[in-house]
C-alpha cells in the first residue's frame, strides 16, 4: 500500500516548467523553463526560492555536474550557459548550436546534448570541445539515457524511434521502432537490465538489455503523453508524468500500477505534468508542471 501526501507547492515561475535537476545537497535542487528562470529551492523551506540565472528564452534542459558543482544551462536558440550556483558567476558559454537543447547527459568525461534538429551532439566536458556530431535523424532527438554496466546511451527521437549507441566509439548498435509517436523520454533501470521508455502515444514501454533490446513489456499507462520516468532513490518504485496532468507510480520489480496521483484526489496539478525528480531527502517526489507550479510529494509504502 503506498501512501501519498502532497508536502508543498513552490510557486514562482512566470511559465511551464520544463526542467528539475539535484543540487548540491540532498534537500535542494534547481528548477528551469518557459520563463528562462534557473531557480534554486530547498525542501526544507517552502517560502524560500533564489535565481541563480536568467536567459533570455526558453529553458527544456539542465544538467547539475557533481564533480564541479556546475550547472549546464541548455538554452534556446543559443546552446549551452554553464553557471556556478553558489556564486550564480558564469563559467562558460558556449554558441553550439540554434537548435533546441532537448536534454543533456554526463557521462565520464563526455557530456551528450539532444538537439532538435535531430543530433546528438558529444562534447569535451572538460574542454568543451565538440567531438562528435551524431546526425542519425531528420527529426528531434529528445531524450538520453545512459547504461553505464553495458557502456551504451539510448537516445528517443521524434520520428518514433529510440537509437542505441556505444558511449566510446558512438557507432550505432541497434535502432528500435519503438513508439507511433515521438519518444520523450528514455530511463535505465539502475541494474541496467531494462530500458523503460515513454511517449507521445502514452504508452509505457519495457526492452531487455541483454536480449538486444527486445521488447519486454507494453503498457497503454496514460490517457497522453509521457513526459518523464524516473526511478526511486531505494529503486523500489517508478514514477511516470503525463500530459494527462497525473503522476503515476508503478512496482519496479513487476511494472505494476499502484497509485495515481492527480488532481481530484491530491491536489494534483491542473495541467500538462512535465517534469520530476525523485530526491534522496526523505525520498519525496518533485514535479514541475505548465501551470508553472513546482509540487512536493511524499510517497511511502506501510
Amino acid at each position: 500500500m503506498i501512501q501519498v501526501q502532497k508536502i508543498d507547492t513552490f510557486s514562482g515561475h512566470r511559465d511551464s516548467v520544463y526542467a528539475l535537476q539535484p543540487a548540491f545537497t540532498p534537500e535542494r535542487f534547481f528548477s528551469a523553463g518557459g520563463d528562462g528562470l534557473v531557480v534554486q529551492w530547498d525542501l526544507t523551506r517552502p517560502d524560500w526560492g533564489e535565481v541563480v540565472a536568467q536567459v533570455p528564452a526558453s529553458i527544456y534542459s539542465l544538467s547539475y555536474h557533481d564533480l564541479t558543482g556546475h550547472l549546464w544551462i541548455g538554452q534556446n536558440y543559443e546552446g549551452i550557459q554553464i553557471i556556478n550556483p553558489q556564486n550564480k558567476q558564469i563559467v562558460s558559454s558556449i554558441n553550439l548550436t540554434n537548435a533546441a537543447i532537448f536534454d543533456i547527459q554526463f557521462f565520464e568525461e563526455k557530456a551528450f546534448l539532444a538537439l532538435s534538429d535531430g543530433i546528438l551532439l558529444v562534447l569535451d566536458q572538460v574542454h568543451l570541445a565538440v567531438r562528435k556530431h551524431i546526425k542519425a535523424s531528420t527529426q528531434s532527438a529528445r531524450c538520453i539515457a545512459i547504461n553505464a554496466y553495458s557502456r551504451e546511451i539510448a537516445v528517443g527521437y521524434s520520428d518514433h524511434s529510440i537509437r542505441i549507441f556505444d558511449t566510446d566509439d558512438f557507432s550505432l548498435k541497434h535502432t528500435l521502432q519503438a513508439h507511433t509517436n515521438s519518444v520523450f523520454t528514455v530511463c535505465y533501470s539502475p541494474d541496467g537490465h531494462f530500458l523503460l521508455s515513454g511517449s507521445r502515444d502514452a504508452h509505457l514501454k519495457i526492452w531487455e538489455v541483454k536480449n538486444h533490446y527486445a521488447l519486454h513489456q507494453d503498457i497503454v499507462a496514460h490517457l497522453f503523453a509521457i513526459n518523464h520516468i524516473v526511478y526511486s532513490p531505494d529503486q523500489q518504485w517508478i514514477a511516470t508524468c503525463s500530459m494527462d496532468k497525473s503522476i503515476k507510480i508503478w512496482e519496479a520489480d513487476t511494472f505494476k500500477l499502484k497509485k495515481v496521483i492527480d488532481r481530484a484526489r491530491h491536489a494534483g496539478h491542473g495541467t500538462s505534468v512535465n517534469k520530476l525528480l525523485w530526491t534522496p531527502y526523505e525520498q519525496q517526489l518533485v514535479s514541475g508542471s505548465d501551470d508553472k507550479r513546482i509540487s512536493v510529494w511524499s510517497i511511502k509504502s506501510s
